[in-house]
């Protein structure tokens, strides 16, 4: 079955495997948001912290370093997952990829709730759930761009945050049920239900058509063939019959098998030309800032957070930062589809700086634990701080990264972006009790400070890619004379517009005289765009924004 969006039919299954895959972004958020409250747990605190009493939870805390590894270990594991998680996925494919390591997330979370009194084996424990976590990061996102029709990439790909809210939401709403579980139970019964999530993925992954592009890589056209059939709810019988189908088909075999000829390894990602190096540093750039937002400081140690800004019951004020952090993402899901990924990332990163400001400037101008106006402040701030990442940079940048690199790269690239995610997540989460130890509430500044840098790369050196094929995103990066700043108005070669490409989508039209005036240009310039496919190829590749 199939609806149509801009005259090209979707199918069902393209929404239910972009939301299956995206368990993998809830696994994350779950395991995030579980462990800010598992930290004031009684009993954790009285296992694992450092105690003057064996039976007063009170006279317990964790030293800097001893939280900070708990808390930051995670963030080491998906580090590496994400490195080696693309070779992974490339060598046995995107499902079977992500559900081995769901089984690596499983172990993880054995390994945890099987600790009793030794801290280290606990924090090992999440280590290896990272790894699990850090290699799906880098799957699912890429499964999802190659998988989902363009007309609604960018929103599938989002559902990839939507979880990782929805997942932190769930957690403490887990652990505020848990919390007053005498014993163990407590914070044990949090972390053992990531067993449930990760059991989901892994088997249901397998129910789902595989990506058409890494089928196509393998020379396996035909089961490529289904599987883009499937996700453009076509009837697998008719498949052979279904001239858009042929014609995706068609494009995708001519792009790899001209990319089948360049072997491309982790070097090529640092090469200048075709802009890798400069696309690679970009997403790479745009996800350390993503941590820089200040997101993690809220969804890491936001419990404490406002126990000292003298809340009397922190889990719920974490509850309503959690809600508030999910329901946004949805509109978030919207304003990626509907205004691109530039001006979002521009707005939300001025709207984050100011409300971090206010939160700063506040709990630095007064004592919030004597001042209860101050406190309600710093809530309501740090609540519409997160509804305007929720909205721009926390959907925006997993999108990018799934769309933004040429397919014979993308694997990699997308690796390398996400190990830039999970290494300042990790500096973030180990660093921040020192620094707040230091300077309190100005840590605030900072990100606000951060979050104003963020917006003003997005504007000098982000291109718009959203409305536009994987292969002409691919183009319009090596176009020498398409400018960040100018990208909204550019369009594939036969178009006027992205609003032409809609239309000609809308009404079945623009395919009759697109190759001649591409191949056209190709003999002019030797390659569309800039693009590294001779001018034929050149043709066929671009001739993918119809459909792909």
């Amino acid at each position: 079955m199939a609806f149509y969006i801009q005259g090209v039919p979707v199918g069902y299954m393209a929404i239910m495997l972009a939301v299956l895959a995206s368990m993998g972004g809830f696994i994350f958020g779950y395991d995030t948001g579980q462990i800010s409250d598992i930290m004031l747990m009684p009993d954790f605190l009285l296992r694992f912290g450092t105690c003057t009493s064996t039976t007063d939870s009170s006279q317990c805390h964790f030293t800097d370093v001893r939280a900070g590894l708990i808390v930051a270990l995670l963030s080491i594991g998906t580090l590496i997952g994400a490195l080696i998680g693309a070779k992974v996925a490339d060598a046995v494919g995107r499902r079977r990829a992500m559900s081995s390591e769901c089984a690596i997330f499983i172990i993880g979370v054995i390994i945890q709730i099987t600790s009793n009194h030794v801290w280290a084996q606990f924090a090992v424990g999440r280590l290896i759930s990272g790894l699990g976590i850090g290699a799906l990061s880098a799957a699912v996102p890429m499964y999802q761009a190659e998988t989902a029709p363009p007309q609604i990439r960018g929103t599938l790909t989002a559902t990839y945050q939507l979880f990782i809210t929805f997942g932190i939401l769930v957690a403490y709403c887990i652990s505020i049920g848990t919390r007053d579980i005498n014993g163990s139970g407590s914070w044990r019964t949090v972390v053992g239900i990531g067993l449930l999530w990760a059991s989901i993925l892994g088997v249901g992954i397998l129910f789902m058509p595989e990506s058409p592009r890494w089928l196509g890589a393998r020379g396996r056209f035909d089961e490529a063939k289904i599987s883009l059939a499937r996700a453009r709810g076509i009837p697998a019988d008719e498949a052979d019959s279904n001239w858009k189908i042929h014609r995706e088909l068609s494009d995708m075999r001519a792009a790899l098998e001209y990319e089948g000829k360049v072997k491309a390894g982790w070097v090529d990602c640092f090469k200048p030309k075709q802009k890798q190096l400069y696309r690679t540093f970009l997403v790479m750039t745009l996800q350390m800032f993503q941590q820089l937002t200040g997101a993690n400081y809220f969804f890491y140690y936001g419990a404490t957070i406002f126990v000292s800004v003298g809340i009397q019951d922190s889990f719920v004020t974490q509850i309503i930062l959690g809600a508030v952090n999910f329901v946004c993402t949805f509109g978030g899901m919207y304003v990626m589809e509907r205004y691109g990924r530039r001006m979002p990332l521009i707005v939300g990163g001025i709207w984050q700086s100011a409300w971090l400001f206010v939160f700063a400037a506040a709990g630095t101008a007064k004592d919030p634990t004597n001042n209860p106006n101050i406190g309600k402040l710093m809530i309501v701030s740090a609540c519409l701080f997160i509804l305007g990442y929720a909205m721009t940079w926390a959907p925006g940048v997993w999108i990018l990264t799934g769309e933004t690199f040429p397919t014979r790269t993308r694997s990699m690239q997308a690796a390398l972006a996400a190990g830039s995610n999970w290494l300042w997540n990790f500096l973030l989460a180990f660093f921040t009790p020192f620094i707040v130890k230091s300077i309190k509430f100005r840590y605030g500044f900072v990100f606000a400070a951060c979050n104003l840098t963020g917006a003003v790369i997005v504007y000098f050196f982000l291109y718009e890619s959203s409305d536009l094929s994987l292969e002409d995103v691919d183009a319009m990066y090596c176009d020498p004379t398409c400018k960040p700043w100018t990208s909204r108005s550019w369009a594939p070669e036969g178009f006027t517009s992205r609003a032409d490409v809609a239309e000609h989508k809308k009404a079945d039209k623009g395919f009759i005289g697109m190759e001649e005036a591409r191949l056209e240009r190709g003999e002019e310039n030797g390659a569309v765009a800039g693009a590294d496919y001779p001018s034929e190829k050149a043709s066929n590749r671009n001739n993918a924004a119809r459909v792909v």
